[in-house]
């Protein structure tokens, strides 16, 4: 049960939290793209950092870069912009439906390192108020989402446990009522059978009686 209850959690934070986290691997000059269901109007904002999958190389890796593009649902360019190994790229959709995101690596030096590919972490988030998890105030709401969700966690087993309790309560008192009305029982047997045993002996005593007096 408590298992159970930590997977309801989990699955709670995992819908309270609208980001798509991603990794994928580049070579040189090679171009990825990913496709996003975006509503119309959605405010898109992308993190993304660009380093190769040997992180002992990065430092003979000079001027790492990346070009974004996207493209609506019209396959019409919506915006392009290259950037360094990390930063940050926004756009707003202005129709719903599939946008293609693509990037591609812009540096022709690293012909060395072609062999091991660059590795490329992508975090792209919908909405007005994208969320940030390295800031302060992103963490501190986390936390205390965290330990709202422990409380009512605890809560809950603190519950299922007074249920047991009462179950288990309820059966003993079944248990003793049942044991009550078989005692009862047998006794109104025992009752019935000793008045009917009293009341067929007077009989017989009067009957005797009566033949001794010549009543009958």
């Amino acid at each position: 049960m408590k298992m159970s209850l930590r997977g309801v959690a989990c699955g709670l934070l995992s819908y309270l939290v609208l980001v798509e986290a991603m990794f994928m691997d580049l070579g040189e000059q090679e171009e990825r793209c990913i496709i996003e269901d975006i509503p119309e109007g959605t405010l898109v904002t992308g993190y993304f950092l660009l380093e190769p999958w040997d992180l002992k190389q990065s430092s003979g890796l000079p001027r790492m870069g990346m070009t974004t593009t996207v493209r609506d649902p019209g396959n019409e360019v919506l915006m392009t912009k290259r950037y360094g190994k990390h930063g940050k790229f926004t756009f707003t959709s202005h129709a719903s439906g599939q946008h293609l995101l693509c990037f591609q690596t812009n540096s022709t030096s690293f012909s060395v390192f072609a062999k091991e590919k660059l590795k490329l972490h992508l975090d792209v988030q919908m909405g007005e108020h994208p969320i940030d998890r390295g800031s302060e105030k992103t963490k501190e709401n986390l936390h205390t989402m965290e330990e709202s969700l422990n409380h009512m966690i605890d809560q809950m087993m603190y519950i299922t446990r007074q249920q047991d309790q009462q179950r288990e309560r309820e059966e003993v008192f079944r248990q003793n009522s049942e044991d009550t009305n078989r005692s009862v029982l047998w006794w109104s047997v025992v009752q019935t059978t000793i008045l009917l045993s009293v009341g067929f002996w007077q009989m017989n005593r009067l009957k005797d009686f009566f033949i001794e007096k010549k009543l009958i």
